[in-house]
């Protein structure tokens, strides 16, 4: 069939037609972005932390009238308490490995500095040479064991080398573990274990003794996720915190039975119903519920305006029909059959849709320019696009199969009627 004709009709029919292709054009420059940024927040959602996250949960609780972190021996008293928590969890028959620690990846609560390669350079900025923003964790020896971190080079920490002191006290540890990332980032020409760095700007080094996998840091740490460094050490509060590993299956068991023990061994403290004690899957959940709640309404948009779309199209080619009955009985009189007229009237739309989606491929790439200039979104790549090109051209070809298959039912007998 020739395009002539087509794009003849077009022309006489020009409000039309530029209301529709601004439609396609619109619709495809927000949905590409759209279905971009849904793309990216799954992506985010899904990506894993470095942590063996079934069978884990934390438990978070205050002492009430507990000693003074400010004093030595107050200092000794929690340590105590803390130390009577941990051999009581521990000894419970649904859980494998406890540690205290003073944050989960993705928890709301976290720690985070900078480390450097030369000493007092540890600046919290992070962005001196040599120098890296890092998240901390706090744990004791059995916290590989009970995170489920995975050792890639050197060893962890052993019981001698974990020291306790007040949460409040800014000590320099003797050694620490880093994660991959930060020791790819801090040593990229040689081995990590057995070098130096300096925490937060300290004069006093700190050795690097082994080299974990993957830890994610606070879900806000966007552009240091995954710089990470475990220091062997029991931080003495009036509140702990304690990441508990229990046995394949028997999280749920675990988690209901510790309020209770913990009330039985010391009935001064605060267990919260609902935050004391969380699966690492509700942690989880809470800390990408913004993420999901904006993926579904971004979701939504873009469903609203592919109907939106559709039903224009829908609408217009209705009333075009409508308007050409007696030009389509004539054609069928001149012997055209039903398949012509369908495909007619597909091959309009298709030149209609081809319209808007060049203008919508323009829209999309200023939006997308737009949004990575003002909110530091990712540029698009091309294959998002052209998967928004194809979608549009498909739906617009859906979209007018109805209207057009009616079109092809008219008789030629119309054509006489006005004789």
């Amino acid at each position: 069939m020739k395009l002539h004709p087509i794009l003849a009709a077009l022309r006489r029919h020009k409000a039309g037609v530029v209301l529709i292709a601004l439609q396609i054009a619109l619709t495809l420059a927000i949905v590409c972005n759209a279905l971009f940024i849904i793309g990216q927040r799954f992506h985010t959602i899904n990506q894993p932390t470095g942590l063996t996250e079934d069978d884990l949960f934390l438990v978070s609780q205050q002492w009430v009238g507990a000693p003074s972190a400010d004093q030595p021996d107050g200092v000794e008293k929690l340590d105590a308490m803390m130390k009577e928590d941990l051999a009581a969890l521990r000894n419970m028959p649904d859980v494998s490995a406890v540690t205290p620690t003073n944050s989960l990846p993705l928890f709301t609560s976290s720690r985070t500095g900078s480390v450097g390669i030369n000493p007092g350079n540890g600046s919290y900025d992070g962005n001196s040479a040599g120098t890296a923003r890092t998240s901390y964790f706090f744990l004791d020896e059995q916290g590989l064991a009970t995170l489920g971190l995975k050792l890639v080079a050197g060893r962890y920490f052993d019981t001698g080398d974990v020291q306790h002191y007040s949460g409040r006290e800014e000590r320099t540890p003797d050694m620490i573990v880093i994660t991959r990332a930060l020791a790819d980032k801090m040593f990229p020409d040689k081995g990590a274990v057995g070098q130096v760095l300096y925490v937060d700007g300290a004069a006093k080094p700190s050795r690097v003794i082994g080299v974990i996998d993957r830890l994610q840091g606070a879900v806000w740490a966007k552009t240091f996720a995954w710089n990470a460094v475990l220091i062997p050490a029991r931080q003495d509060n009036s509140y702990a915190r304690y990441a508990v590993r229990a046995k394949p299956g028997r999280r749920d068991a675990a988690m209901k039975a510790v309020p209770s023990l913990l009330y039985g061994i010391n009935a001064m403290r605060v267990l919260d119903e609902e935050t004391a004690v969380k699966s690492f899957a509700a942690i989880r959940e809470n800390a990408y519920r913004a993420d999901v709640g904006m993926a579904i309404l971004m979701g939504l948009v873009c469903l609203i305006l592919i109907g939106v779309t559709a039903a224009g199209i829908v609408g217009l080619t209705s009333f075009w029909v409508g308007q050409r009955r007696k030009q389509i009985g004539i054609r069928r009189a001149l012997g055209a059959q039903k398949i012509d007229i369908l495909r007619y009237f597909q091959l309009e739309n298709l030149a209609i849709a081809i319209g808007g989606a060049v203008a919508g491929i323009v829209l999309a790439l200023a939006l997308n320019f737009w949004l990575m200039r003002e909110f530091g979104m990712d540029r698009i790549p091309v294959p998002w696009v052209i998967a928004g090109v194809i979608t549009v051209l498909l739906l617009g070809q859906f979209a007018v199969f109805v209207p057009a298959r009616r079109a092809s039912a008219v008789p030629p007998v119309v054509a006489t009627r006005t004789i």
